[in-house]
């Protein structure tokens, strides 16, 4: 049996990786609902970590350097879902055709002022 020898892509650890922004920022709305779907998700044992983290792994590194943080996580969430048996792309797609009929102002009166 043959034993892997070096990095992936994804393992950065011990590379200098630049220095780290301790500022705070402002979630938008959907970036919210994504981190409550994942620790909803993956408390009622819809997922485990190992599941999202082979999802994001196999994303590839072009998908770290062109999605967000947030889009990775939603991505890896819905394929995970979708391995399951949860939903069908179908069933994603029709779902998405109504949110996209709802406006890009959906959610605006459900924002507090301090988010």
């Amino acid at each position: 049996m043959s034993e892997f020898v070096g990095r992936q892509w994804h393992d950065m650890g011990g590379q200098d990786a630049g220095p780290v922004v301790n500022e705070d920022h402002d979630f938008a709305f959907w970036e919210k609902r994504v981190d409550a779907l994942m620790v909803i998700a993956s408390g009622t044992g819809r997922f485990s970590v190992d599941q999202l983290r082979r999802v994001l792994e196999d994303m590839g590194e072009s998908a770290f350097e062109t999605m967000s943080y947030y889009e990775r996580w939603i991505a890896a969430i819905n394929r995970v879902l979708i391995e399951s048996g949860i939903y069908t792309t179908e069933e994603l797609a029709r779902k998405l055709s109504d949110v996209r009929a709802r406006g890009t102002t959906y959610g605006d009166c459900c924002q507090s002022e301090t988010g």
